[in-house]
């Protein structure tokens, strides 16, 4: 499961690929505001996603956060791995710190590390191929076909 800082950054940039698309700068507080998210959590976050080089910054007056790159050219899996480090569903498959299974005394047998390891091939798989784009496009979409739907309920 991704963390909740996680979920907030894609919340922020999915904002940010919907309303900065002229190129202008975002306040923290309208992002904090819109997406009901902790104003200080999320100025956390902004910073490491623009150290990440997601995210460009200007300080001060008619400053703001803007996205360093398209959305098409931000994948979900860079945002996890910069917040996250990196997903793996058992310790031992973290690609970021090698951490021996303690209940395991086999790893090279394990039956669980293999599955577990053809489930993570699978989600960084969805994760590199997913972009930014494509997450605010799904959720158009969704919207669209939503407000479709008449209801004749009397």
């Amino acid at each position: 499961m991704i963390s909740k800082k996680t979920k907030y950054a894609l919340q922020a940039l999915g904002y940010l690929a919907e309303h900065g698309k002229s190129g202008e700068l975002i306040l923290i507080s309208e992002l904090a505001k819109e997406e009901a998210i902790p104003k200080k959590f999320l100025e956390a976050i902004l910073v490491a996603l623009r150290k990440g080089g997601v995210l460009k910054s200007k300080i001060g007056k008619g400053g703001g956060y803007m996205l360093a790159l398209p959305p098409d050219k931000i994948t979900i899996g860079r945002v996890v791995s910069i917040l996250e480090g990196g997903f793996a569903l058992v310790e031992c498959l973290n690609d970021n710190v090698k951490i021996e299974c303690k209940e395991c005394r086999e790893p090279e047998y394990c039956g669980i590390r293999f599955v577990m390891g053809d489930v993570k091939k699978a989600v960084d798989s969805v994760l590199e191929s997913t972009t930014l784009a494509d997450m605010v496009e799904r959720s158009d979409t969704a919207r669209q076909q939503k407000s479709k739907i008449m209801d004749y309920s009397i």
